[in-house]
């Protein structure tokens, strides 16, 4: 029998079209994280990954893909080979540079200042019991200066399509009305920060004011 017929196989236990399996193959490889609680559509895919997550994790790794999954939180993250992340067992496979994302400097930057203040909130048990960090927009960029010495970019549409990025790297979600003047308007940073930024990066970035750091990390950390 050949690998085709087995996850056939193995999808019709599961009640699992085989269309629906490629979508949620697709849609891993494309945006690398799938969380419940992000739209009606990430619900069902996980919902779907929960009846085939073995099938899935197997035919993965065979690519030398990991895929994690977070319970508490809800949600998968696709990890390329070589991937280090934080928690998880060492990656014996070698990295493959192609398969990260290319982000841009003041993306990974924001990502390690959403990062340092994730941990604040973490440490400090101030979580919500969807394990999200609630801030507003201007500790962000207060985080930028004080912790990296960066500013957020200046024109309101750039800051915009940054946190516009940010949301589509699941990294942070926010509702339809949020305004960056809005004192008041909150940013949920998601526990899918820790699988992004490492400890090892954040720390290494705030040990000598980020400065050279947070260019290097667009190369080796990037999700």
């Amino acid at each position: 029998m050949n690998i085709s017929n087995l996850v056939r196989e193995q999808l019709g236990v599961a009640n699992i079209k085989p269309e629906r399996f490629r979508e949620i193959l697709t849609r891993l490889l494309a945006n690398g994280v799938i969380v419940r609680d992000e739209d009606k559509t990430e619900q069902l895919l996980y919902d779907d990954i929960r009846r085939v997550e073995t099938l899935l994790e197997d035919y993965l790794d065979v690519a030398g893909f990991l895929l994690h999954h977070d319970g508490t939180n809800q949600f998968y993250r696709l990890y390329a080979p070589g991937a280090i992340v934080d928690g998880l067992p060492e990656d014996l496979y070698d990295p493959v540079p192609a398969l990260r994302a290319r982000v841009s400097p003041d993306f990974v930057a924001a990502a390690l200042a959403l990062r340092f203040l994730y941990q604040n909130k973490l440490n400090n048990g101030d979580l919500q019991p969807q394990g999200d960090a609630l801030i507003n927009f201007e500790e962000l960029a207060a985080t930028m200066l004080t912790q990296l010495k960066r500013p957020l970019p200046s024109t309101g549409g750039e800051k915009l399509a940054l946190l516009a990025e940010l949301r589509r790297h699941r990294i942070i979600t926010y509702n339809s009305a949020f305004s960056i003047g809005d004192e008041d308007a909150l940013l949920a940073i998601r526990a899918t920060i820790l699988g992004i930024v490492s400890n090892d990066a954040l720390t290494s970035a705030l040990d000598s004011d980020g400065v050279i750091e947070v260019e290097t990390v667009v190369e080796e950390e990037a999700p």
